[in-house]
């Protein structure tokens, strides 16, 4: 029998605020870095303050940020077997997810619009066939898996309308020690989901640049895709290191001058989109910050050793290097926001 006290009680709990990013001072980003001994995610500010700081079981590569609530999910330099739920508003573990036997997590995932799925990039161990994982949210439980239409993918991205673009790297690794197994036949491409998993469309870079490994995504507010890749070939050659793709046509790929191509010394890091549609690429290789319009065309270069981490910044960018210093990134400026922190990693999840 409900009673007058049970109605109250739940009254009483729908009126209880449920915490949000707001609450922690309403990060910009997530990234992982690693001070002294201890690897550590960190929330970051606009102005690159650290907002909270959790410690993490071993060295992270990407994180995935909940849409509305206060939690994020580690993951692990890939290949890796680990990934950590995190309360962000209190630092609690909430809870590890490990893949299923013969699976390995492949560096990144993305929450669902509404937070009740996480899917995950992954791996057949054997034979680097890709899966994406979903994961319900309520107790982070394994509740299915898809083919992701390639072979290593790596980034993935869900777009406006709830599809999920997926950059299937194309190189197949040995489970143990990473080799490449694969490159003189290796095909990247990338890969459109349905919200249920179906193939909605593919593409294939042309076969000249079929070495060109696609590794990075960030999206326009309108599904646009910018792709950023890794070439594996002969290392004399140039090629075009960024993309753009929207579904239902070919990719375009955008080449900078010559000289400005050579100083990425064919590998791109990481990848930001800016909501003015400008596009940034890093490369901690050639220690460079590239930037280009919303077309692709290069409009600039920064200089800045092992800088690898972006992600948008009102009209601009911010940047993370491996010394542990945070930029400010636009065209014309390239400036510290914030020095003395900890050696940062890859990347910067924005939180949007």
């Amino acid at each position: 029998m409900t009673t007058r006290r049970m109605v109250l009680a739940g009254l009483a709990a729908a009126a209880v605020p449920v915490p949000g990013w707001a609450d922690l001072g309403s990060p910009a980003c997530l990234a992982a870095g690693k001070a002294g001994d201890v690897h550590v995610l960190h929330g970051l500010a606009a102005d690159g303050r650290s907002l909270f700081a959790i410690d993490l079981p071993g060295r992270g590569h990407a994180a995935a940020a909940h849409p509305r609530l206060p939690l994020a999910v580690a993951f692990a330099r890939r290949p890796g077997t680990f990934a950590v739920v995190l309360d962000c508003r209190t630092g609690a573990v909430r809870g590890h997810l490990t893949p299923p036997e013969g699976r390995q997590f492949n560096g990144h995932g993305v929450f669902s619009a509404d937070g009740g799925t996480l899917f995950t990039s992954e791996v057949v161990s054997k034979t680097s066939q890709g899966r994406i994982g979903l994961w319900e949210t309520d107790r982070f439980t394994r509740i299915d898996e898809w083919a992701s239409g390639g072979i290593g993918p790596h980034d993935l991205k869900r777009r406006p309308d709830n599809s999920i673009v997926v950059a299937n790297g194309g190189i197949a690794t040995d489970p143990q020690d990473r080799s490449k197994l694969n490159i003189e036949t290796m095909r990247p491409n990338l890969t459109l989901l349905s919200a249920d998993g179906q193939v909605l469309d593919q593409v294939e870079l042309p076969p000249a640049l079929r070495q060109n490994s696609i590794r990075h995504l960030a999206l326009s507010a309108e599904g646009l895709v910018a792709f950023a890749m890794q070439w594996e070939g002969a290392p004399a050659e140039a090629v075009p290191l960024l993309g753009l793709w929207r579904p239902g046509s070919p990719p375009i790929l955008c080449t900078p001058p010559l000289p400005e191509l050579l100083r990425l010394q064919g590998y791109v890091g990481s990848i930001a989109m800016a909501a003015n549609g400008l596009v940034a690429v890093t490369s901690p290789r050639g220690g460079v910050v590239m930037i280009h319009a919303p077309d692709g065309t290069h409009l600039a270069t920064h200089s800045r050793a092992d800088a690898c981490g972006v992600a948008p910044q009102g009209e601009g960018f911010i940047v993370s290097d491996g010394s542990g210093v945070l930029w400010s990134c636009t065209t014309a400026l390239f400036r510290p926001l914030r020095t003395a922190g900890p050696a940062w990693d890859n990347h910067l999840v924005a939180l949007t």
